[in-house]
């Protein structure tokens, strides 16, 4: 994601790339990366039970921007740690939303190695044991305090794990993905506490390359499929719209994973949105295909924009959505829109 103006001028440093072939490993894996530029752990999913169908988001972003680097003061800003929290009330058809930011210091802030364990203050999310986590978001306009359980084990994307994002071999990612993560816990939309259950995927990132120079953003879809199975796809999008580079992974029924390079993913906007308040325009219904695979996404409603100027620098859309194909409902996730309010850079 976008990173505050002022860490344009960080100083030289050398990041280790991106390669392929490196296995992932687990558990050490789920934890932090902290030579690499950027990584994030982001979760998305949908909640019922007590409320009426609510999507929600948390991700907490790790950044090295390579300022400060030979200072030794406990102060000095070597680690970054940014958090987005977001609430999509179907009921009220309004984004609830808020941001942290801060500076990896006296352990009010951290991302730690080895293990899921990130914090800014009471945010947090945190592996309790090998197949749990677990978060605690205090916002002022709504809490959620959620528990998850995994039913399948980690989807490694791309190449085992190694994710190309564009043209040149180093503009990649380390990726995997956990979808079809069971949810029981608590949520406050701001009108008081009450129970809830659902179901939730999570992505962990880390990179020190991500987009080639002639990308202006991404899309993105992660979908629980109501057969058991889950789909991810992404494309890289240049300044006119065209993919840079795609991706796709599709872990059917049982867990046979099919894997799609980016001449057999499509994404076709189906319909546009227009926001009120910066002007962007979003393709926020899409059909989207992986192969013979072929899912139409629909939002669960349109006015999901995210602005996070106050933290990462950047504004996107970031929507909880239902999947459909041949008439019938089949699933439901997040899309991720960027670069549609101004290039996204990361």
């Amino acid at each position: 994601m976008t990173l505050a103006p002022w860490l344009a001028a960080a100083d030289p440093v050398e990041y280790p790339a991106v390669e392929p072939g490196r296995p992932l490993r687990f558990p050490e894996d789920h934890g932090a990366h902290p030579a690499f530029r950027n990584e994030w752990w982001y979760v998305t999913g949908r909640l019922g039970g007590g409320v009426p169908p609510t999507g929600f988001q948390v991700t907490f972003f790790r950044s090295r921007p390579g300022v400060a680097e030979g200072l030794t003061v406990a102060t000095a800003p070597r680690q970054l740690v940014f958090a987005h929290a977001a609430l999509a009330d179907s009921a009220t058809r309004r984004l609830l939303h808020a941001q942290r930011s801060a500076r990896s210091a006296w352990g009010l802030a951290f991302a730690k190695e080895g293990t899921i364990d990130v914090a800014i203050d009471d945010w947090s999310l945190r592996m309790t044991d090998a197949n749990r986590l677990a978060t605690l978001i205090r916002a002022p306009d709504f809490a959620f305090q959620l528990n998850f359980a995994a039913v399948q084990p980690v989807l490694l994307e791309g190449e085992a794990g190694f994710s190309r994002k564009g043209p040149e071999t180093r503009q990649a990612s380390y990726y995997y993905s956990w979808p079809q993560l069971r949810v029981t816990g608590s949520l406050d939309p701001g009108s008081g506490e009450r129970s809830v259950e659902g179901v939730a995927w999570l992505d962990h990132e880390w990179s020190s390359e991500y987009m080639a120079p002639q990308a202006v953003g991404w899309d993105w879809t992660g979908i629980d499929l109501d057969d058991g199975g889950a789909f991810m796809a992404f494309r890289m999008r240049g300044r006119d719209g065209t993919p840079v580079w795609a991706g796709a992974t599709w872990r059917k029924p049982g867990g046979a994973t099919v894997r799609f390079g980016p001449a057999q993913v499509r994404f076709e906007v189906q319909r546009t949105w227009r926001s009120p308040s910066t002007g962007a325009t979003y393709p926020v219904a899409m059909q989207v295909q992986g192969g013979d695979l072929t899912i139409d996404l629909r939002p669960l409603f349109d006015e999901q924009e995210l602005d996070a100027r106050a933290s990462v620098g950047t504004v996107y859309w970031e929507g909880a959505v239902d999947a459909w194909a041949n008439g019938a409902a089949i699933g439901r996730g997040y899309l991720e829109l960027t670069g549609y309010a101004g290039r996204l850079a990361i």
